[in-house]
């Protein structure tokens, strides 16, 4: 693997700018739209760079092949579920606090490779980093100018949609023998197809007269922050290595509070600073045992 340039961290900066720019644009879709039928239209918006991806560089799009129910599996848990547990949560706390839960997922991921991988064991390096981390994450929670009696619950399900990220990574283990856009494009698919049904029982979004300013921001959200942040991810992930592309968990929290305060003017309190320290510690610490 070659060393970073400087056009490599560009890019693993721009990626860590859409992602962490998902949590504002989320927290504008949710005037308009509701939680699943922000999940539908993001995954939606979401294969269409992905198809044409593989279109062009002619990989086939195993969906509806015999592994068809592992993509379907990874596409509800990696995807569907954490889509709308975020979207749910977002629309009740600011979307910095989303970014900074959502950065949690690094921590989770720790935990479960002790139990779910052969390479990825506890050590004392690691174990001190997930409790230095996971602390941050709870000394947010006694902020009560952001999460009180009205949110705790909101803020919860946003934690859960992070570990849905993290099961959905550990299953994807199971297929990793596939070619990335083809997993990625396959899982977005069955997604879609999962919400279709959901958005029209539980939503019924054929009414609704959205803002234009949420709707560009659901299109935004599938198009550019899930679909061409994947696209940008692999190249990440292809030319410098997974090592490499995890370090957009440390700008991510970072930027989520920058954009939440520039385009919301959220609250940034002392405690959410303090947190963020902390959980930036726990993921150096936990990723330092493994570089």
């Amino acid at each position: 693997m070659k060393s970073p340039r400087f056009y490599d961290y560009l890019l693993l900066t721009i990626l860590a700018l859409i992602w962490s720019s998902a949590f504002f644009n989320i927290k504008i879709a949710t005037n308009s739209f509701g939680p699943i039928t922000i999940a539908f239209l993001r995954v939606f918006f979401a294969s269409i760079p992905l198809l044409i991806l593989c279109h062009f560089k002619k990989i086939k799009v195993e969906a509806f092949t015999k592994d068809w129910h592992r993509f379907a599996i990874i596409g509800f848990v990696n995807l569907v579920l954490p889509f709308f547990l975020i979207s749910y949560g977002v629309k009740f706390v600011q979307s910095n606090l989303a970014a900074i839960l959502m950065s949690s997922t690094p921590l989770t991921s720790t935990i479960l490779g002790h139990y779910f991988t052969k390479l990825e064991k506890f050590n004392l390096t690691k174990t001190l980093g997930v409790l230095v981390g996971f602390s941050g994450i709870v000394y947010l929670f006694s902020d009560n100018l952001l999460i009180n009696e009205n949110n705790y619950f909101a803020a919860i399900l946003i934690l859960l949609g992070a570990t849905g990220y993290v099961v959905g990574g550990v299953l994807t283990l199971k297929i990793s023998n596939k070619k990335n856009e083809n997993v990625t494009t396959s899982i977005c698919i069955w997604a879609t197809l999962i919400l279709i049904p959901l958005t029209l029982y539980f939503e019924n979004p054929k009414g609704l007269d959205p803002e234009l300013i949420s709707l560009i921001s659901v299109i935004y959200l599938g198009i550019v922050a899930t679909g061409i942040a994947w696209l940008l991810r692999f190249k990440i992930l292809t030319d410098n290595g997974l090592i490499f592309q995890s370090q957009v968990s440390f700008l991510i929290p970072i930027f989520g509070i920058i954009l939440g305060y520039i385009f919301l003017g959220e609250v940034i309190t002392p405690k959410i600073i303090i947190s963020v320290i902390l959980v930036l510690i726990g993921i150096y610490l936990a990723k330092k045992s493994t570089d």
